[in-house]
């Protein structure tokens, strides 16, 4: 069932990706997601901006946009406005989304699109050779930080629930029923979702491995999403890093408030242009 997320097209097949890459098991949570939710090709489009992550829609056929380096997401915002039919994705890295991103991401969570945002969070910039990403622990040593990162890291749970975002999820993709699970609820939901989806980079990140993920995690299972002060206060846990659905709060979405759709819920591709009001519009500026 989910072969009809295969690209079929010459060359797909080569995937740049390192053997062993977590991207790999991501691709297949998305195929898996897409088939249970019962969706089809035409009915998806997923946005990413540079890096290794960002790959992916070349590797998965949906409609897809390969955009700039942390520019997925003000994309995606646009062909959401513009087509909310769409189920729409803007997916990236870890450096890619919360760092060249990471301002079009505080504002997304100001907008409450109705948008889901995957970052594949490997704790690392992979493809320009592992250089510290924002969320890297302090102390790694990377090529561009040979004596150890210093910097504090950035954790993408707890600045989402701050600010208040519509709905926030953590999880590892070495599980996958589990990570389906919740993706598909990100989904459906109305509104601005962000997963952080951990996973390893085999080659430049011999840290965060996948030995390190199962022993260093665990799964929420008494966790009241609704509660935003309990929510924060799992956010801020480190050792060992929760994983599961952090927060949830229903409020509008960007494309209900937008004037266009105030008196018609049609998409603007469905909608034939007003003549009349264009030529008045031109004689005004001429």
């Amino acid at each position: 069932m989910e072969d009809r997320f295969e690209p079929g097209r010459p060359g797909s097949s080569d995937i740049a990706w390192c053997p062993g890459c977590g991207n790999f098991g991501i691709r297949n949570i998305l195929k898996k997601t897409f088939s249970e939710l019962g969706l089809e090709p035409h009915e998806i489009v997923i946005i990413s901006g540079i890096g290794q992550a960002a790959k992916m829609p070349h590797y998965i056929k949906t409609n897809a946009f390969h955009s700039l380096h942390g520019r997925a997401i003000p994309i995606a915002t646009g062909v959401k406005a513009t087509n909310p039919e769409l189920i729409v994705i803007a997916e990236g890295g870890d450096g890619d989304i919360y760092s060249e991103g990471g301002n079009h991401l505080i504002h997304a969570i100001r907008r409450n699109p109705d948008i889901t945002v995957l970052v594949h969070d490997n704790q690392i910039y992979g493809l320009t050779k592992g250089q510290a990403s924002p969320t890297t622990s302090p102390g790694m040593k990377t090529p561009t930080q040979p004596w150890g990162v210093f910097e504090t890291a950035l954790n993408p749970i707890s600045l989402a629930v701050a600010l208040d975002a519509s709905f926030v999820a953590r999880v590892y993709m070495g599980d996958m029923d589990r990570s389906v699970e919740i993706i598909k609820r990100a989904i459906m939901h109305k509104g601005l979702s962000v997963v952080d989806i951990l996973h390893p980079c085999v080659i430049f990140n011999r840290i965060n491995t996948y030995g390190w993920y199962r022993e260093h995690t665990y799964w929420m299972d008494d966790h009241d999403p609704y509660d935003r002060i309990k929510s924060f206060e799992r956010a801020i846990e480190t050792e060992p890093l929760p994983l599961g659905v952090f927060y949830v709060h229903h409020k509008p979405t960007f494309e209900e408030q937008v004037s266009a759709y105030s008196k018609d819920s049609r998409p603007l591709y469905r909608r034939s242009p007003d003549i009349e009001k264009i030529m008045n519009i031109m004689k005004e500026m001429r």
